[in-house]
């Protein structure tokens, strides 16, 4: 019979702590030296709604002649493992072991890596861990769930001498690096300003309504560093949308964006001026974040970027959408912009780039996959390999996503979503990643974490 809530927790908690006092490993003092490529890279993915694509890819890499193996799937939902376990056999002809307790994969001295695909709050720890146990580790976007987060994962990254691949998966395709490189090379002239959008349409997410957590799913595993709560079908489905879970949709989407931006306009420091506004306009919910977020940033040599998302019916921009359409998605509208003093250039997806030059915004440079259904799935099938590579080689410049990237990706919205909450312009100072002058503002760059889940302040 399944126990009540207060039963459950109490349980849950226990064995979760028994298994981490179990499953403590040794920090290696001197990280593993190269692997050669007759070695076999055996991988563990973590969160297997996101992280089936991630297994998927790394099957497919397995198949076709790269020595890499989908040793496990590990997932708090027993349910949602086992599914992914099966698709796996299904498709490559092997089936992976399923496992609940990602510190049971940290434990494991046979697994090289591992591949994040769980809820943002999940991130920081299941990537410091395994850079501490010795793994390497791709992890999804967006990077961190705080600032601070996010500095710890550089650091144990470079500690432990970890590859520490971010899924912002445009970084490997071959056209949006061409065009990248034709604006560094000057086609559209100074770049002065960028934007990002991310228009789309989500319904009413529904209420917490508290129920019992199903019998396969392990919910003090999947609140995890987060507060202790009630479970509910809305919490554990809609959890992008909750503050102790997930940063919003404004570090959503729009982080791939933004690090196509600063990648193109070779921004390598934080912005100094940050302000953010927002609102829940649509629908009523029990959403945390705006469903319509606004935010700036500014540099410290004047140049800026805005970002914008909206949820709901909305007109396009651009062309977005309408003749440059995102995967083939009907209703999504979603794009970055360069302006430059000689034209502008449009990144539409993942896998293009457009360029308009003079005042009659004639088409120049541009190159487009010309299979729009198949965009999304092949960008999963390009950067993994990228991964493989780097943790072959151990160099971590090898890396076409690194965890610093994502980290200066990553901390855009995050610091957006403090001036949101705070209603305040914020003033950051990018050497120490502090806001000056402002105590209020300055706790939203870290958090407190649930024992036994933390996050130390030395990884």
């Amino acid at each position: 019979m399944r126990n009540n809530r207060r039963q459950f927790l109490k349980s849950s908690l226990k064995s979760s702590a028994a298994l981490a006092a179990a499953s403590t490993v040794a920090i290696p003092a001197v990280a593993r030296s190269a692997q050669s490529p007759n070695d076999r890279f055996r991988v563990s993915v973590i969160g297997m709604r996101r992280g089936l694509a991630h297994a998927l890819s790394l099957a497919r890499m397995g198949k076709s002649g790269e020595n890499v193996e989908v040793a496990s799937v590990c997932d708090c939902d027993m349910k949602t493992a086992e599914a992914a376990a099966k698709r796996l056999e299904s498709e490559f002809g092997k089936r992976p072991a399923t496992v609940q307790d990602l510190r049971a994969v940290m434990a494991d001295k046979s697994i090289d890596g591992v591949s994040i695909g769980t809820p943002d709050h999940w991130h920081a720890p299941a990537t410091i861990w395994a850079c501490q146990s010795g793994k390497d580790v791709f992890v999804e976007k967006p990077l961190a769930h705080t600032v601070a987060e996010g500095r710890k994962m550089v650091e144990a990254a470079r500690k432990y001498r970890r590859m520490v691949q971010v899924g912002t998966q445009c970084r490997s395709s071959p056209n949006v690096i061409e065009g990248v490189e034709k604006a560094r090379e000057g086609v559209i002239g100074r770049i002065y300003m960028a934007r990002a959008v991310s228009y789309k349409v989500h319904g009413n997410l529904g209420r917490h309504e508290p129920t019992e957590p199903p019998a396969e799913l392990d919910w003090n595993l999947f609140v995890g560093p987060a507060p202790e709560q009630e479970y509910s079908n809305f919490r554990y489905r809609r959890w992008y949308w909750l503050k102790d879970f997930c940063n919003g949709d404004a570090a959503n989407q729009p982080v791939h964006q933004i690090d196509i931006i600063r990648w193109a306009m070779q921004i390598d420091r934080h912005p100094v001026r940050i302000q953010s506004l927002g609102m829940v306009g649509v629908h009523d919910d029990d959403r945390e974040w705006p469903d319509n977020q606004t935010f700036a940033c500014q540099f410290d040599d004047g140049r800026m970027i805005t970002v914008e998302h909206r949820n709901w019916w909305t007109p396009s921009e651009a062309g977005l959408r309408d003749p440059y359409r995102f995967h083939g998605n009907p209703d999504a509208c979603v794009g970055a912009f360069l302006l430059g003093t000689e034209g502008y250039m449009l990144f539409p997806d993942y896998t293009s780039y457009y360029t308009f030059l003079g005042p009659k915004r004639e088409l120049g440079p541009h190159a487009a996959m010309p299979n729009t259904d198949q965009r999304w799935h092949v960008m999963d099938y390009v950067h993994h390999p990228n991964w493989l590579a780097a943790c072959r080689s151990r160099k971590h410049e090898d890396l076409h996503a690194d965890v610093l990237e994502g980290h200066m990706a990553t901390t855009m919205p995050l610091l957006a979503n403090v001036s949101y909450l705070t209603g305040r312009t914020i003033d950051f100072d990018g050497d120490s990643e502090t806001i000056a002058n402002d105590d209020e503002a300055n706790r939203y760059l870290r958090k407190s974490y649930r024992k036994p889940f933390v996050v130390p302040d030395e990884v």
